[in-house]
């Protein structure tokens, strides 16, 4: 195990480096530029990424090139012990290029092969004695390699994923502009569209999931599928839930959209009624979130809300409602289980009828006279009559409250 690229000290034991090789290696290091300048011409030649343009700027490849080289043959001539700064600089700051880690140890591998063919070349020079004295340290010279190796995989890994938690916080914070609405000197909406690459018009959702005790994600994989349906995403991390606004374009179904959350979900899935400018977001959050406090704790579904004229006004104010849909039903809700839940079906019906007892029929599969009679009925628990337009009005908000909470058209306690 290497060590020294998890910050211990560990040294090639200078017995080992003879004195051939330290020969060897100061030679070289009188030559680095000229050294420096072959090996760039070899990765460029090798290794396609590095001669793209605006990625890695070649006056500074070269540097680090010397930087590199600097140490190892510094190390070999016995000048300094194991320095592991050069990777670890390069781990970070190819990391911060977005360079591909396998490109970067290539690199790497590329170089330590060019540095031993150099002292090879310069042993075979010198005479026999060399070419022993730098075969006898091979193995050393080569866990050396592994060592820098290390120190810039991990130097690497480590950015990248401070880099990923800096970009969440940020993406986050950008999201919270939209979702816990407008503030003073808050990100305008528009300008969040254009950070999270969203459009600022078009089809959105806002998803609530809970985030289940045994389970780190609440919607696992979702955010793939998504991009599969060309449906845009952006999200805002929490202990208990997490949040998304969905961008599914001007022609994609929100009911395969919503398939597709149903397939991961693992646990509750508040959904908004569809939303069409950025916005609105923060309005889909409050009817997301109440959807999914409609589903019972501990289960597994998802459900939406419609997004009817008084929505607004009922979710406000959960006791608040539930008193007026007391006062409004009273009589309906103290009915058995049967005959309460016939004559809320009933009067739904009909309502979505528009009055029309023939058409609440073949809803309900039964004849419009048993509708009328029922409606008959439901005026006496109403106490008042559907034609008054007050009754009716108040009926309406009623039984769309219990659409958004349906705990509220249970049977009231004797």
């Amino acid at each position: 195990m290497c060590l020294a690229a998890r910050g211990y000290p560990v040294e090639v034991p200078t017995s080992s480096l003879a004195q051939p090789v330290a020969e060897l290696a100061a030679d070289l290091l009188e030559q680095i530029d000229t050294l420096a300048d072959q090996l760039l011409v070899r990765i460029l030649e090798q290794i396609e990424i590095y001669r793209t343009a605006g990625i890695v700027d070649r006056d500074e490849l070269r540097a680090s090139l010397i930087a590199n080289m600097n140490q190892i043959l510094e190390r070999l001539s016995g000048e300094r012990g194991v320095d592991l700064s050069a990777p670890r600089d390069i781990g970070r700051a190819r990391a911060s290029q977005d360079m591909p880690l396998p490109e970067v140890l290539r690199a790497y591998r590329l170089g330590f092969a060019f540095v031993w063919e150099r002292l090879l070349a310069a042993a075979r020079v010198s005479g026999r004695k060399s070419v022993d004295a730098l075969l006898d340290t091979a193995t050393a010279i080569w866990e050396l390699a592994d060592d820098f190796s290390l120190a810039l995989t991990e130097s690497y890994r480590q950015a990248m994923s401070e880099r990923m938690i800096e970009a969440d916080r940020r993406r986050s914070g950008i999201i919270s502009a939209i979702l816990d609405g407008p503030a003073s000197g808050s990100l305008s909406a528009w300008e969040v569209a254009k950070l999270l690459d969203l459009p600022y018009e078009g089809t959105f959702l806002v998803v609530v999931a809970e985030v289940t005790g045994a389970h780190s994600a609440a919607l696992p994989q979702l955010e793939d599928r998504l991009r599969r349906l060309d449906v845009g995403s952006a999200w805002r991390s929490q202990p208990q839930h997490e949040i998304g606004v969905l961008s599914l374009g001007n022609s994609r179904d929100p009911q395969v959209v919503l398939a597709e959350v149903a397939q991961v979900a693992l646990g509750r899935v508040g959904v908004s009624p569809v939303f069409h400018r950025l916005d609105g977001a923060a309005r889909a959050l409050r009817l997301a979130q109440v959807a999914l406090e409609t589903l019972s704790p501990g289960t597994k579904g998802i459900r939406g809300l419609d997004d009817e004229p008084h929505i607004d006004l009922l979710v406000r104010d959960r006791e608040t409602t539930r008193r007026f849909v007391v006062r409004v039903l009273h009589g309906v809700l103290a009915l058995p289980d049967y005959d309460r839940t016939t004559l809320l079906a009933t009067a739904t019906a009909w309502i979505d009828a528009r009055g029309s007892a023939a058409n609440a029929g073949r809803e309900l599969y039964c004849h419009p006279n048993t509708v009328r009679q029922r409606i008959r009925r439901l005026e006496e628990r109403l106490g008042g009559s559907l034609d008054d337009p007050r009754v009716l009005s108040d009926l309406t908000i009623a039984l769309q409250a219990i659409r958004t909470f349906p705990e509220l058209g249970n049977r009231l306690d004797s």
